[in-house]
């Protein structure tokens, strides 16, 4: 596994002003930007060639990183111009992918390097289409919730931000079950190429938006195989200050 494609090309509305001059991927934790710390975890599980998808304030991220020599690793880039959504982003590194598996991850999403190797692990003891990162927890509002098989802990099902009726519905026919933990999805994945059959199909979400989270679930229903990876440690979302602040101790 030698490549990775990063989304970052978001502003980060929640930052507020912090984001006027410069993207979120770019904002400082203890020293360096959000970017460089996952640009780094990956070259240490040996991903060497990089390609990522900018957008707002691109020249910030493409002037710091450069080709990425400085970084010991190669680095290319598309900007994505129209910001409309996760689905269709990943298609412009779609050249860069070629033949090959990749890692993708979007540019907000801080773990420690080891959850990389793991994920390259588990991709190992496939065979599968893909490999979704995800986290355990309570609050079932939080955002995207996905069901996997209890033999092999592969995806069954997805349900992206549900709302109150969704959820009891989940409840009545037994997915969401009291005492077992519900699994949101933590953002870090490996594709084969494949992945971009099914981007290429994807229509416009209610929001308005092309939703990666369509794919899996056209993924699944066309038979594919998705493992899931349950996060081990640190898994931030900076998705605010108070997070990013956090961070900074």
């Amino acid at each position: 596994m030698t490549k990775a494609v990063i989304l970052a090309a978001g502003k980060g509305t929640r930052m507020g002003d912090l984001t006027q001059e410069i993207p979120k991927p770019m904002l400082a934790v203890q020293g360096r930007p959000i970017l460089e710390h996952i640009l780094e975890g990956l070259k240490e599980v040996g991903v060497r060639e990089f390609h990522l998808v900018t957008g707002w304030r691109a020249e910030v991220i493409e002037s710091h990183f450069g080709d990425g020599s400085r970084f010991g690793v190669r680095i290319g880039y598309s900007r994505q111009v129209v910001q409309d959504g996760t689905g269709k982003a990943p298609e412009l590194a779609k050249d860069f992918v070629g033949q090959d598996d990749f890692v993708l991850t979007y540019g907000d999403i801080l773990v420690k390097p080891e959850t990389y190797g793991q994920m390259i692990e588990r991709w190992r003891s496939g065979p599968f289409d893909g490999v979704l990162t995800v986290t355990a927890g309570e609050d079932v509002t939080k955002g995207g919730l996905f069901f996997f098989d209890d033999e092999r802990f592969c995806l069954t099902r997805l349900v992206e931000k549900p709302d109150a009726a969704q959820l009891e519905r989940l409840r009545t026919d037994g997915w969401i079950r009291p005492g077992r933990p519900v699994w949101y999805n933590a953002g870090i994945y490996l594709f084969r190429p494949s992945l971009f059959e099914y981007t290429a199909r994807l229509q416009k979400s209610p929001r308005g938006e092309y939703e990666l989270t369509d794919a899996l679930a056209a993924m699944i229903a066309g038979g594919k195989v998705l493992a899931g990876l349950r996060i081990a440690g640190r898994w931030v979302d900076v998705r605010d200050p108070e997070v990013l602040a956090s961070l900074q101790a």
